[in-house]
């Protein structure tokens, strides 16, 4: 059954300060949406406000918070509920942020710092208001993952790992509230390039890597969707109540990807990817694990060495289709 209309509601959305965050929230206030914006940097939640607030007085509020922080989460919760004296209908969990890191160079405390915000600070947003979806009669629980939550890639594994692990924790949580019969439905989204501001406040982590400016430049040249067209289909999905809602061309492209080659789309994934994310100086080539192309001399490939030509083909036919496959996906916070 659709939702047919956000009048009234309260809607819940993390990282409201910028990308998809802010952009979502003002599609809802626009809707009729009462919203709690929410983020850890004041001037920015207060900029979104001010956007939003010009036309809807007090019915969009901002509010300052760690997401990583379970109890402060759990304080604006109850806060929230408070200050709009109802219970909230729908939480985003948006809130992001990005680490480039090979897993033999990667620090613990980065790995720790990306896994409370990207992980624990879903896991905390739906569990602080779920109660309150519940008490609604009408809930909606929207956790923000990513096409890094459908493949890996190179120097993404702390990232894979929160994005995966947010999948997981939704779909599960999805089966649960159908078993219990409980009146509230879950989403997982997976954007892939967004033109956010993520790629400047990500941490790189690696020596064989592209610099933070080299990074933030690609990232822009292959971010394929607004964050407004973004807020535009997660909404569309939440109003359809979609199980998951996939944003942007190359997102359905990655899943296509995925579901077609299996565990194979690593081959393709390596081809393309390594080379960008490797860089492709000399030394970076050579620290690269891509393997190495055969002697003159060589017989035929092999037997053993099939995989890789068939890879390699594989690369070939995707490559216009999946150039945009290291996106990022939501706001930061």
């Amino acid at each position: 059954m659709r939702l047919k209309s956000f009048q009234g509601r309260l809607a819940v959305v993390t990282g409201a300060g910028s990308g998809i965050g802010r952009a979502l929230a003002l599609d809802l206030a626009r809707r009729g949406c009462r919203v709690a914006a929410c983020d850890i940097q004041p001037e920015a939640v207060e900029g979104t406000v001010a956007l939003a607030g010009g036309a809807r007085g007090d019915r969009v509020r901002g509010y300052v918070f760690d997401v990583s922080d379970r109890e402060a989460f759990f304080r604006h919760a109850d806060m929230i509920k408070a200050d709009f004296g109802q219970p909230a209908n729908l939480i985003v969990n948006n809130a992001g942020v990005a680490l480039g890191a090979s897993v033999r160079e990667m620090r613990w405390e980065d790995f720790e710092w990306l896994m409370g915000i990207n992980f624990w600070g879903v896991c905390y947003g739906t569990q602080a208001f779920l109660p309150q979806l519940i008490e609604s009669g009408d809930g909606h629980v929207v956790n923000v993952s990513s096409i890094y939550g459908m493949i890996s890639g190179p120097l993404t594994s702390a990232y894979n790992a929160a994005k995966f692990g947010v999948r997981g924790y939704t779909e599960s949580l999805r089966i649960e509230m159908r078993a219990e019969g409980l009146p509230v439905s879950v989403s997982c989204v997976h954007p892939g390039g967004i033109r956010t501001n993520i790629a400047n406040s990500s941490r790189l982590a690696t020596s064989r890597g592209p610099d933070q400016a080299e990074f933030s430049k690609w990232f822009e040249r292959i971010t394929l969707t607004t964050p407004a067209k973004a807020a535009a289909i997660i909404v569309d999905g939440i109003r359809r109540k979609r199980p998951r809602i996939l944003v942007g061309p190359d997102a359905h492209v990655i899943d296509l990807m995925q579901r077609t080659l299996g565990i194979r789309y690593q081959w393709v994934a390596g081809a393309l990817l390594n080379p960008l994310m490797y860089g492709k100086s000399k030394n970076a080539v050579a620290a690269s694990p891509q393997p190495a192309p055969p002697a003159a001399a060589e017989k035929p490939a092999t037997e053993a060495e099939a995989p890789r030509k068939r890879a390699a083909k594989a690369a070939k036919a995707a490559k216009p289709a999946a150039g945009s496959a290291r996106a990022e996906s939501g706001g930061v916070a």
